[in-house]
């Protein structure tokens, strides 16, 4: 009897904290965290390689007048913005397809005239992050307290330090802004601009790194052409010889 009562108080106390322990569940998942998706990030395409390698833990929002914009343009006259809004479409196929993220198509009927505008708003309405390379939109949103995921604010971040003193190997692609620049660019993409390359345009040279600007549009590297001191080959003096005994003795030695 004992260990019935035991039993039961066991189940009753059980059903007490689940029922606690659901509300606060399910509200956590009502609560979960959610990205809205501009065209230029969809044109972009490299938000599936973030969702693949698993850096978006989120709900993917892509509004419906996002996606009428990318058909749009999908469907104008300009062969390069033609071909770009069909990529951006089939990244929406390709997203749905990820069995990692969630993909919503957001209906929601924003008041406003200017899509910048309305993914603005929707991000304010839904609590939601904006996902966008817009740097115009990324810095309107950020003044109206959305948070924006920006992936080349992403990749400038994750290239490496470029320390002063380092040795590089650089081709030089283009004249500078002062007259003895050469510019190239490391491996990841950063700009690199080297003092007294300007003459080696296509060409490859060692660079010694001197020091690293910030800017708005990334991170900037310069440095200087290093210069391989010239081998000084010495010449074999020549002898003046006095008669031909003399000659073929000497020519004897050195056939030896």
């Amino acid at each position: 009897m004992l260990e019935l009562i035991q039993t039961m108080a066991i189940v009753i106390i059980g059903i007490i904290v689940v029922k606690k322990e659901l509300p606060i569940l399910a509200s956590k998942k009502e609560k979960q965290k959610a990205v809205i998706l501009d065209s230029c990030a969809l044109i972009d395409g490299r938000i599936v390689d973030l969702v693949r390698a698993g850096f978006i833990p989120y709900k993917l929002v892509v509004p419906e007048f996002i996606l009428s914009e990318l058909q749009m343009l999908a469907d104008g006259n300009d062969s390069h913005k033609r071909e770009r809004a069909r990529f951006g479409l089939e990244v929406v196929q390709q997203l749905q397809r990820e069995p990692s993220v969630e993909v919503e198509v957001d209906k929601t009927s924003i008041a406003d005239r200017m899509n910048d505008d309305k993914l603005v708003s929707l991000a304010l309405e839904i609590g939601a992050d904006l996902f966008t390379t817009d740097f115009n939109l990324n810095q309107v949103a950020s003044i109206k307290g959305v948070r924006v995921l920006n992936v080349n604010e992403l990749s400038h971040a994750l290239r490496p330090v470029s320390l002063p003193g380092e040795n590089l190997e650089i081709k030089i692609l283009q004249p500078g802004s002062n007259r003895d620049q050469g510019v190239g660019y490391m491996e990841d993409g950063t700009m690199i601009v080297v003092d007294g390359a300007r003459k080696d345009i296509g060409k490859t040279i060692t660079v010694k790194t001197t020091r690293t600007h910030q800017t708005v549009a990334g991170k900037m590297v310069f440095g200087t052409k290093l210069t391989v001191p010239k081998t000084v080959h010495s010449k074999r003096p020549v002898r003046k010889y006095t008669n031909k005994h003399e000659s073929a003795l000497i020519d004897a030695v050195d056939r030896s």
